[in-house]
């Protein structure tokens, strides 16, 4: 090895291992050292992946669910030090309505391509990724391993508000800015999202395109600001993208503004995250802002609100650490979230107060070994009264809605 290879490589494994103890977001798994650029071949395909599985108590209805959540498969090639390609195939559910062993119908899973791109090293701080990839928003959307986050299931607001895991095609720059350490920053174009997805209580979850045969001429832009200052991570990220994915001629007809930036989407978020001796904390405020949301409304009947809103905190400590340090982990965690998700309707929206939402969640996270993770949690969700004008079951088929409900949940998560 060449002494430039050699600095090259010490360079390269220093900063990603400085980033992963810091944040306490990655554990270091086949994809995560492709990324890195710490595989020492020159041609070489690496394996690696994800899974969860949990079981949810729903104290109300007296209904528990069981489910194998999530199966990620990753396959990774390096072609040089320069081009790497990443790829990963997720089966949610278990099974797919259809398939073989499905008789019953009674399949719920889904199969779909999480991401698929290219990563081309610039320098050994700046890349530039093409294809269907993950930009960097909030905490979740880009390290969404389940191993990283407290709790059986994601964050509500990053699911509900930040629609993780989002990724779209199109192609983004990633660096570290030279003069400022600890400072890095990213920018990224891809397809728009979709409006006719946008739907009453989940915002824009619906509207991506998700990279299959996205349409319309919307583009989506993004950037963020990451910096990590010592013990502390600090994220400043936003998006704004059209939304009209539709040819002109339907989107005249529609009454849609089409182009680019049609019927434009703005999402915003500033999180912070904190880990020193056991202790670790994170918080989050996102924002969503829909102008054009009365057009929409007009188009699809999706009661789309003009703006949504939210934020969670969570403390967590490592009752293990004394003892262990990071060579096994049991972190009882606390989080308290509250969104709006019709904080303002146009003049054609319908308010429903059950889009004023609260939860409580308390739990476990035990990690006997890096990559295991062994999870048990309590979520109480408070919200306001459901409006009976946007209930489409007619009684007495109407499932019963408590706006103070308790869960009970168990899981286990992996990555390798």
């Amino acid at each position: 090895m060449t002494v430039e290879k050699s600095w090259y490589s010490l360079y390269l494994f220093a900063f990603f291992s400085f980033t992963a103890v810091i944040s306490q977001a990655q554990v270091l798994t086949g994809e995560d050292s492709l990324y890195a650029g710490l595989v020492s071949s020159e041609q070489a395909t690496i394996l690696s992946g994800y899974g969860e599985a949990k079981y949810s108590l729903d104290t109300k209805t007296k209904n528990a669910e069981a489910s194998l959540s999530r199966v990620v498969l990753f396959i990774g090639h390096k072609f040089n030090k320069k081009i790497s390609l990443f790829t990963e195939l997720e089966l949610e559910d278990a099974l797919v309505i259809g398939q073989a062993g499905d008789e019953a119908g009674i399949g719920k899973g889904g199969i779909s391509m999480e991401q698929a791109f290219l990563k081309f090293n610039i320098n050994p701080t700046t890349y530039i990724v093409a294809g269907l990839f993950i930009p960097r928003i909030g905490f979740i959307n880009e390290n969404h391993l389940p191993t990283t986050f407290n709790g059986v299931d994601r964050p509500f607001l990053e699911e509900l508000i930040i629609p993780s895991t989002w990724r779209e095609i199109g192609a983004g720059i990633y660096g570290g800015v030279k003069n400022v350490a600890g400072l890095n920053y990213s920018f990224a174009v891809t397809n728009g999202l979709n409006a006719a997805g946008f739907s009453n209580g989940s915002g824009i979850r619906g509207g991506r395109q998700l990279g299959s045969a996205a349409s319309g001429l919307g583009l989506g832009a993004s950037g963020s600001l990451l910096y990590y200052i010592n013990n502390f991570r600090l994220q400043l990220s936003a998006y704004i993208g059209g939304s009209t994915a539709v040819e002109k001629r339907i989107a005249d007809s529609l009454q849609l503004n089409s182009g680019a930036f049609g019927n434009p989407v703005m999402l915003g978020e500033l999180n912070a995250q904190y880990s020193s001796k056991g202790w670790s904390a994170r918080a989050i405020v996102s924002a969503i802002n829909i102008p054009n949301a009365s057009n929409i409304n007009k188009a699809y009947a999706n009661n789309t609100p003009e703006s949504i809103y939210g934020g969670y905190a969570e403390l967590a400590y490592d009752l293990l650490y004394a003892t262990h340090k990071d060579a096994k982990k049991l972190a009882v965690f606390g989080r308290y979230e509250s969104m709006n998700l019709g904080a303002t309707l146009p003049v054609n929206g319908i308010k429903n107060d059950a889009n004023t939402q609260q939860y409580i969640v308390g739990g476990l996270t035990y990690k006997p070994i890096r990559g295991v993770a062994i999870k048990a949690d309590y979520v109480y969700r408070i919200t306001g009264e459901p409006n009976p004008v946007l209930i489409i079951t007619p009684f007495p088929q109407v499932i019963p809605y408590y706006t103070h409900n308790g869960f009970l949940n168990l899981g286990i998560a992996y990555n390798f």
